[in-house]
């Protein structure tokens, strides 16, 4: 797979025949899901564009809206550097902006583009670009997961270490309050402090964590998963205490988690994931509560462990103690109200 997500497999070659091992049927298809994060891309062996995508959500689940979500895809090459990436905010609104008439899924209803925020101030201009490109533009990703260790690979934007102390990024996030755009985060549990900092210096941003901060389980965290996983509840903990953060539970089954699904003979059924999942997803709801909690597939580089249908399956299976109401919150609702999508 391409650096574009930070991963080093493809789950589209012929190792994707052996997610048909193990096939569920949808628990509770008629529960509306907004899939919160997601991409699409055209590499060389490695094509996951709608049509792809609406394959996996044939399984038997009631997706009504996604999010689409950067990916170094689609860049505009005969733009000037810095407005190369409005091509890929262009491509997927042209893309996405029909359903077929069998489907009851909209996919990319929001989109969350690239813009390199230490640009600064001078970023303003390139998010004006996005809005114009289409009406679904939501906000920004600019990934700053970084680590020292080279077992464990970067964020494809290839950060510096402490992006999110710096003055000038700051500035560039700024730019995204003022605009009404969100900031989806991604960095490594270790980097949770930096995030604690930002999000109490700039109230006014709304943040969406990805993948939960992606506790690691490789590298210099191999067998270390209750030590991991107590300092990131601590930190979580922390941040939780910020109001304009909210978070996405999924990315359990990226290869960096450590648990390697991806290696295994069968891939995992929707019991084991959410019995490995659980003490993640019932850490982030007791401590932001449902509101501030949104599911999310993390397709197609994910599906490098388990199909579609599973997955969401183990995310209904982590939820089954919790009212309808909360359900609604976190399978929709928050994702729907945190990117602001049309009823």
């Amino acid at each position: 797979m391409s650096n574009a997500v930070g991963q080093h497999i493809n789950p589209m070659s012929d190792r994707g025949a052996w997610l048909g091992l193990t096939t569920e049927e949808a628990i509770d298809p008629d529960l509306p899901i907004c899939d919160a994060h997601h991409h699409l891309w055209d590499h060389p062996g490695s094509r996951y564009l709608a049509d792809e995508f609406r394959r996996d959500i044939a399984g038997g689940h009631h997706v009504v809206k996604t999010v689409f979500v950067e990916c170094l895809q689609f860049y505009a090459e005969n733009a000037e550097e810095k407005f190369r990436p409005v091509g890929e905010t262009v491509f997927v609104n042209q893309a996405t902006v029909s359903t077929p008439p069998d489907s009851r899924t909209q996919i990319a209803a929001g989109i969350v583009g690239f813009a390199d925020l230490t640009l600064g101030n001078n970023v303003r201009p390139i998010l004006e670009a996005h809005i114009e490109a289409s009406p679904r533009f939501r906000g920004i990703r600019h990934a700053t997961a970084w680590h020292a260790d080279p077992k464990i690979h970067n964020a494809h934007t290839r950060p510096p270490e402490r992006l999110l102390g710096n003055e000038v990024f700051r500035s560039g996030l700024m730019c995204l309050a003022d605009l009404g755009l969100s900031y989806d985060a991604w960095l490594f549990h270790p980097q949770l402090p930096e995030l604690v900092e930002l999000a109490q210096t700039v109230p006014q941003l709304s943040i969406i964590l990805n993948h939960m901060a992606g506790p690691l389980g490789i590298g210099p965290y191999v067998d270390k998963r209750e030590e991991v996983f107590q300092q990131w509840r601590h930190k979580m903990a922390e941040l939780s205490v910020c109001e304009n953060v909210c978070i996405k539970l999924g990315g359990r089954t990226l290869t960096m988690s450590g648990f390697g699904w991806h290696k295994a003979e069968r891939p995992p059924g929707s019991v084991e994931l959410a019995a490995a999942m659980t003490p993640y997803f019932d850490t982030c709801i007791e401590l932001f509560g449902p509101a501030r909690c949104m599911f999310e597939s993390n397709f197609p580089v994910d599906r490098a462990s388990c199909s579609y249908t599973v997955l969401w399956n183990a995310f209904k299976r982590c939820c089954e103690e919790f009212s309808d109401s909360e359900r609604a919150a976190l399978f929709h609702d928050t994702a729907a109200r945190v990117y602001r999508l049309a009823n």
